[in-house]
């Protein structure tokens, strides 16, 4: 499926014929990372051309405009995230929208797509009222089979607004890989004391909590060990062992077999011995309460990303980086990263709030700072 509207562009005019930025070093030191100020489709183009980074980014986040039609400012040296702007101390305007929003951010995902490596994937940030049409530009972008989830975000408490709808506490994450074998960290979540009790009912002698399992599984195995007898019984039709028999014979004499009255083996899974479970498809990340910037995201939420998306010394690119958490985050956790913004609020913040990693728990934070001329 496409979605057409007026001037929409071909991909080959859009990496074409978009014009580089011209940079310059105000830090006088190169490094791996980057924290860059200028218009981030420009210096995208610049990204892949000049500095040879195509099929290098190993991960990306974005969290671009939301098609608003606002002005978001700062106050007193605090960002109002709420209300627009009406005075002249703005950090960024919000105000592309409809099909001009749609095209922004897919001449902006197209480059993308041409920078992330094969293992990449990408995290796009978005609310529910544009967030349907984004999905459709990037099913065209990165092919529907590298479309991973439609992630919903818990980020805020519940608000009692005079409206005639439901109230809004989520926003949506957008998730896809460049391929079909991104990296992947498969991330847990510890179990709560209401997950142990509603999931691991039984109690043993010793006061462990577990549950049981089948020791079978669907599929047949005609001519392997799990399709073998064991205690006498052949596993279910349709069905084979979930391990040869002689590792059943050693988890029975291990008492890791639990048999019913009527003879129905099944494995026992403590509780003690399991990590937690698999993270699902809405997070609970709230944004914080007083941010530095405007539409400042939960550091919690990008460290998550990172960690499951990504492995030390990988490349993290955020190209609407404002006050820099994600740059913040990929520090913390031995990632190198490239932070575009062209807010001369943005960047401020974002260097102070790297100035502020502390140096007795992290290696001193190195960058070079590129500005478009």
């Amino acid at each position: 499926m496409f979605l057409t509207y007026e001037n929409k562009k071909s991909e080959k005019e859009i990496l074409d014929c978009t014009k580089k930025a011209a940079l310059k070093s105000l830090s006088g030191k190169a490094s791996a990372n980057k924290l860059i100020q200028g218009d981030n489709l420009a210096i995208l183009k610049t990204l892949l051309e000049d500095c040879k980074l195509g099929g290098k980014v190993d991960l990306i986040y974005i969290d671009p405009p939301f098609a608003t039609n606002g002005h978001f400012k700062m106050s007193e040296g605090r960002a109002n995230t709420i209300s627009m702007a009406n005075g002249d101390d703005i950090a960024y305007s919000d105000t592309l929208v409809g099909a001009g929003f749609l095209e922004f951010l897919r001449e902006r995902l197209i480059f993308l797509r041409e920078l992330m490596s094969d293992k990449a994937s990408i995290y796009l940030h978005i609310d529910y009222k544009i967030g349907h049409y984004v999905k459709i530009i990037m099913d065209e972008i990165f092919g529907r089979k590298n479309f991973r989830n439609d992630i919903t975000r818990i980020k805020c408490n519940p608000k009692n607004f005079d409206r005639k709808a439901y109230g809004n506490v989520k926003d949506l994450i957008l998730f896809y890989s460049k391929s079909e074998s991104p990296t992947w960290n498969d991330p847990i979540t510890p179990f709560t004391e209401e997950d142990i009790t509603r999931l691991f009912k039984k109690v043993d002698k010793d006061g462990r909590r577990y549950t049981t399992i089948p020791l079978h599984a669907p599929g047949e195995t005609v001519s392997g060990r799990t399709g073998q007898e064991w205690q006498g019984m052949k596993p279910p039709q349709g069905r084979h062992w979930r391990s040869a028999p002689e590792i059943l014979e050693r988890l029975d004499e291990q008492g890791l077999i639990e048999w019913s009255a009527t003879g129905v083996p099944r494995k026992k899974i403590y509780a003690d011995e399991k990590e937690g479970k698999k993270m699902q498809d809405i997070w609970e990340f709230k944004d914080p309460q007083y941010p530095s910037y405007p539409t400042e995201k939960n550091l919690e939420l990008l460290k998550f990303i990172i960690q499951s998306s990504s492995n030390q010394g990988d490349l993290i690119l955020d190209c609407f980086c404002g006050s820099g958490t994600t740059l913040i985050a990929a520090q913390e956790l031995e990632r190198n990263w490239i932070g575009i913004d062209k807010s001369d609020h943005a960047i401020k913040a974002a260097k102070k709030r790297l100035a502020d990693i502390p140096s007795n728990l992290f290696s001193r934070v190195e960058y070079e700072m590129l500005m478009q001329k």
